[in-house]
């Protein structure tokens, strides 16, 4: 289910990351230990997250993600192995909450991405997903909550 798709002005805010570029096919296996990585790297400087875990894709392919998986830090953290400070950029934004399991990503995706169309928007080449309500949350798929956040031009 999408709930209805909202306008709104983003600020820049601080984030630690990890980059990553693997094949489409390796996402599941990449994602948690990258995700236990990030925290693990934060516990050790002592910064608290300071909201949900969120992959930010820069460049998308059919067949491979180049993004940054990270979460919002209040200060920045110290560049250690892969961990590295990052940003989600104030911008314009189409936002939507995706609420199911993740596998219903790519058809919420498309059912946002024809809204933006249909509203006169035209988007960036990058987005995010910032995963509210996950596994961590709740083992029930059907409450998980995913934000999808699609920079736009103009």
């Amino acid at each position: 289910m999408l709930e209805a798709p909202r306008i709104i002005q983003t600020i820049a805010q601080t984030a630690a990351v990890i980059p990553l570029k693997i094949p489409r096919a390796e996402m599941m296996k990449s994602f948690g230990p990258a995700a236990g990585e990030l925290f693990a790297a934060l516990k050790a400087q002592g910064i608290a997250p300071e909201g949900a875990l969120f992959a930010h894709h820069l460049h998308m392919s059919s067949d491979m993600f180049d993004f940054e998986l990270g979460v919002r830090v209040a200060s920045p953290v110290v560049e250690n192995g892969r961990v590295k400070p990052g940003e989600l950029p104030a911008a314009k934004t189409a936002q939507a909450v995706y609420v199911g399991p993740y596998e219903g990503l790519p058809g919420a995706w498309s059912e946002f991405s024809q809204w933006i169309k249909a509203n006169g928007h035209e988007p960036r080449d990058d987005l995010w997903e910032i995963y509210s309500t996950g596994p961590q949350s709740t083992s029930d798929p059907a409450r998980w909550r995913t934000e999808l956040v699609r920079p736009l031009r103009g």
